[in-house]
């Protein structure tokens, strides 16, 4: 979807108009100001959220004086640029008078205004009088993500309160999608508004210390009746979040005596939190108060949080002022049930039926239920957060800045030595353990132990719940198991045996006749619901299951994807075929017409068969292919009718 030029009477930027109202010296004039756009002082920002710094914190620009390598680290890593005050500089898309079409609606406009960023739009809060929505024109003023969308939000002119735009920009194909192609939605649940999201949502940890300020809890009554005043003291997730407000700090350091006094002694400084110097619990604790489920205990929290910001800071324990959502110990409670008797879906669209996340950015709670981390008794064993990442870059870390903010894993964690600091008894025996060989992908813990069964933001995350794989768990849950996410090519019954010979992991009781005869992924890419079908659509595209099942014969079930019902589906499955080998540059568009897609998808069947069907998998049965490498017809059309329609819709 290629953003083209605006042309005709539709769009007419104000700039234009003004040019040909005033002439060639009011040209001039109005090109002046477009290269001298003055500064305003934040607090004169009325139409949009404001960062001031009070209460104690003092902004990462402090900071930087005396940590001038931090801060760099610090700048060039997505935490920062979680939200940011939209311009040309920090803006993914092109802006420059570019019209956009798939909006799931009439067409997006947008226009550049000197430093300026617009929009025009159908009306999201339209109350549905007349024939269709009203245009708005509205400026876009912050952003939300860098890294693998960047999400963009306009001023409603209702006080601060955001309205988003009804497209994101996908940041590694640099293209615009409609904003329910990017996640996780139900086809046939219509979209809803998404203004006040940021105010009262998202300024909550894409923020520092932000503070929503509605003068009624948010969703209580209509957003245009309310007073909203958010701010934030900084935009995106600065040193304070994790380090604590850092005002008392800055005044007793302005002593050089004091500075070199406890740099001498290495005495650590009670005046600011050091998230490395915290117990293991607390230090996970200051990564789970943005990477974890959480709720309010109550309605006055959620009115002192409104007001004055989420009371937590690093170093405190974390449930004392929320309620951490974790349903193998705490499915009973109070909260949770009321949770659920508001939502019945709020467990399930996050958590798999044994209570693992399945949905990003709840790393923490799979951490907290890892055997690493509760079952361990010395704080030196016990699994962290810090135990693989860095949120600075490491002064003896050879990798360029961009590499390491990729994930922020320490240069040791890129491997089995993540693992091997607890576990170095198997260092030497690595292949007596694994069964497989040392320097092969079923060597590596983490496709053992932490494979990709978490979804978010168009792809697949590692769990980070530490388990070894279990049929039983596969066939209780519904959720993929490692081995079979890496030989993508056999059975649940081939996989019970193994574990069984290898590792005296009891089978399952009785196997019924397709987990017997089928492959694992393709029952669940025939028979699972929008996530798990997601989930093998991008296992087929990982090159450590294409080394080790092949992939001659994985074209034409991606194939069958990319006509899935869920969007998010479909980019994942068309992602993957460009993988294989000839569909490197196989055109195909997700978000194109029903029609334009069954065509896409007999285009990818006919070009497989055209390059042989499958050569080194004739006749396997496993994968529903007759001796000449056409599909066993009847086995598809049995397994595609038991496939799962309930809605999903991931709480990403």
């Amino acid at each position: 979807m290629a953003p083209t030029t605006p042309a005709g009477d539709s769009w007419r930027p104000l700039g234009l108009v003004l040019v040909a109202a005033l002439g060639f010296s009011g040209a001039l004039a109005y090109g002046s100001l477009r290269v001298r756009t003055p500064h305003r002082p934040e607090t004169a920002h009325a139409e949009r959220p404001i960062q001031v710094a009070d209460g104690g914190f003092v902004s990462s620009d402090t900071c930087r004086a005396c940590h001038p390598g931090q801060y760099a680290s610090w700048h060039r890593s997505y935490h920062r640029t979680m939200t940011a005050v939209a311009t040309p500089t920090s803006v993914l898309a092109s802006f420059d008078r570019v019209r956009v079409d798939q909006v799931n609606g009439r067409p997006m406009f947008l226009e550049r205004r000197g430093d300026e960023l617009w929009a025009e739009i159908d009306e999201p809060d339209w109350d549905g009088q007349g024939d269709a929505p009203p245009r708005i024109r509205r400026q876009v003023v912050l952003t939300t993500g860098s890294h693998h969308q960047q999400i963009y939000w306009y001023a409603t002119g209702h006080g601060r309160l955001l309205g988003q735009l009804p497209a994101i920009q996908l940041a590694a194909e640099r293209r615009w999608v409609p904003r329910r192609s990017a996640v996780m939605h139900p086809p046939d649940v219509p979209l809803v508004s998404e203004s006040g999201s940021w105010n009262g949502i998202c300024v909550q940890c894409h923020t520092t210390n932000g503070r929503p300020e509605f003068s009624t809890p948010f969703g209580a009554e209509n957003l245009f009746v309310q007073t909203i005043d958010t701010r934030a003291v900084e935009f995106g997730i600065a040193c304070e979040s994790c380090h604590g407000p850092a005002n008392e700090h800055v005044a007793a350091n302005r002593s050089p005596l004091r500075r070199y006094g406890l740099h001498l002694t290495r005495t650590p400084d009670p005046t600011i939190v050091e998230p490395r110097r915290l117990d293991v619990h607390r230090s996970s604790e200051v990564c789970g108060q943005c990477h974890g489920l959480w709720e309010y205990y109550d309605e006055a929290a959620e009115r002192q949080a409104n007001s004055e910001g989420l009371p937590y800071r690093p170093g405190d324990q974390l449930t004392k002022t929320r309620f951490i959502v974790q349903p193998t110990s705490n499915l009973d409670s109070p909260t949770l049930k009321r949770l659920l008797k508001e939502d019945p879906n709020f467990v399930s669209d996050i958590f798999w039926k044994d209570g693992m996340v399945r949905a990003t950015g709840r790393e923490y709670n799979g951490l907290i239920d890892s055997p690493c981390y509760k079952n361990a008794v010395e704080g030196a064993r016990t699994l962290s957060c810090m135990s693989c990442h860095a949120m600075h870059k490491p002064s003896g870390d050879p990798r360029a800045l961009d590499s390491w903010a990729d994930d922020q894993l320490k240069s040791e964690a890129l491997g089995n030595d993540a693992c091997l600091q607890c576990h170095g008894s198997l260092r030497d025996t690595v292949t007596a353990h694994t069964r497989h060989r040392a320097d092969s992908v079923g060597s590596s813990c983490y496709n053992c132990h932490m494979p990709h069964t978490t979804y978010g933001l168009l792809k697949t995350i590692r769990s980070h719940q530490i388990n070894s794989p279990s049929v039983q768990a596969t066939l209780d849950t519904g959720r993929p198991n490692a081995c079979n996410l890496c030989h993508l090519d056999k059975t649940l019954e081939w996989t019970s045996r193994y574990l069984d010979q290898w590792y005296r992991i009891p089978p399952p009781p009785a196997l019924g006749s397709d987990e017997r005869s089928v492959a694992a992924s393709i029952l669940v890419l025939f028979r699972g619901d929008g996530g798990q079908r997601a989930i093998i659509a991008q296992a087929l595209g990982w090159a450590p299951a294409q080394q080790t099942a092949g992939t001659d014969w994985m074209a034409p079930f991606l194939s069958l994807l990319l006509t899935d019902p869920y969007d998010a589906v479909r980019y994942i499955a068309g992602r993957s075929l460009k993988t294989l080998p000839g569909y490197e540059s196989f055109p195909y568009d997700f978000v194109a017409s029903p029609d334009q897609r069954i065509v896409m998808r007999r285009r990818a069947l006919d070009a497989w068969r055209d390059g042989g069907s499958a050569p080194g998998h004739r006749g396997e049965a496993a994968l529903l292919f007759n001796p000449d490498g056409t599909f066993i017809a009847e086995q598809v059309t049995r397994l595609s009718a038991q496939r799962n329609n309930r809605r999903v819709f991931y709480r990403e």
